[in-house]
């Protein structure tokens, strides 16, 4: 009889496994690009020297070989040490983690908005399928995901920032406001809106299509005829039962792509000047801070490990059949 490992047990194998072929793989591809955080410092300083570029290079360990600093990186990470980021002058962790929430934030609010609505328009309209509703349905949805990100964050930036003046364009708050309680949530608020909303708009058009063609497969099940047959209103019918088999593609999409959403974040937040990793990121391509861009990239394949962990418990949740299995 196989071995049965608990699911917790299993689950953190996945974790550990994607992480150390994810810590290998990034490492290698980094070290193919041509440059190094040295030859950055050379190019910002003319008057350097040769000898003072070979004494950067021994200082930073970049004069030993790659398999030398594959071994020395694997061993930092085995003690929980993701290096130091030459760059900023600081731990990888501390800026990691000092700019995680805001990521989080941002791509909670846009998945939490773009779900709820997208599987809401999406079942509307299944109920009329090539209805008014379905058509119109269609169209805005192909709108939505044939725009670039970067262009609608720019027409939200135009038409709610600069013309009407409502939301800020840019940044995690009003540096130049005291703000306090709730005042200041409402400022967090208020930055959020336009950078969750680009997200959201991108993923609803996904979701909206992907749920209306679940929901219109699932009303034609026998259980759903026999729901009907028992009195059962229409809204009961659909909310009650037929939705939490059709919602299970959504799910499923999800986990697919968190990946995606983790890369769509440095677009959005390069555009709105948002300080997360997506900003960090870009930050670290541009200075060759290796270990710094080592060290997200290590963090996002965490993230994404532990969203597909989340989506295997919400089947568990959806349909019973899974949690037995």
């Amino acid at each position: 009889m196989p071995l049965r490992l608990p699911r917790p047990a299993r689950y953190l194998l996945q974790i550990l496994f994607v992480v150390g072929v994810t810590a290998v793989a990034n490492f290698f591809l980094l070290k193919l690009v041509p440059g190094d955080l040295v030859d950055v410092i050379a190019s910002e300083n003319s008057g350097i020297t040769p000898e003072h570029v070979a004494q950067l290079r021994r200082a930073y360990g970049l004069d030993q070989g790659v398999l030398s600093q594959l071994g020395y990186y694997l061993k930092s990470l085995l003690s929980l040490d993701l290096g130091y980021s030459f760059r900023y002058g600081e731990p990888v962790a501390d800026l990691i983690f000092g700019r995680l929430p805001a990521t989080l934030a941002l791509i909670g609010t846009g998945l939490a908005l773009s779900v709820a609505l997208g599987v809401l328009l999406g079942v509307q309209a299944a109920r009329r399928p090539h209805g008014l509703l379905d058509t119109l349905l269609s169209a805005l949805a192909t709108a939505g995901y044939s725009a670039p990100m970067f262009w609608t964050a720019l027409m939200l930036i135009v038409g709610f920032g600069v013309h009407l003046e409502w939301l800020p364009v840019g940044g995690i708050r009003d540096v130049g406001a005291a703000y306090q309680g709730w005042a200041l949530w409402l400022d967090y608020a208020r930055h959020l809106a336009l950078p969750a909303a680009t997200v959201a708009i991108y993923y609803i058009a996904i979701y909206a299509r992907l749920s209306r063609a679940s929901m219109i497969e699932t009303l034609q099940e026998d259980y759903i005829r026999t729901a009907r047959a028992r009195g059962n209103s229409e809204a009961r019918v659909i909310w009650r039962h037929a939705l939490k088999n059709a919602i299970l593609p959504v799910v499923t999409m999800l986990g697919l792509q968190s990946s995606a959403l983790l890369g769509g974040s440095i677009v959005v937040e390069t555009v709105f000047a948002w300080p997360g990793l997506g900003q960090l990121s870009f930050e670290a391509i541009a200075s060759r801070d290796v270990n710094l861009l080592l060290g997200i990239l290590l963090m996002s394949a965490a993230l994404v490990a532990l969203m597909n962990i989340a989506v295997d418990a919400c089947y568990g949740l959806l349909d019973p059949r899974v949690r037995k299995a």
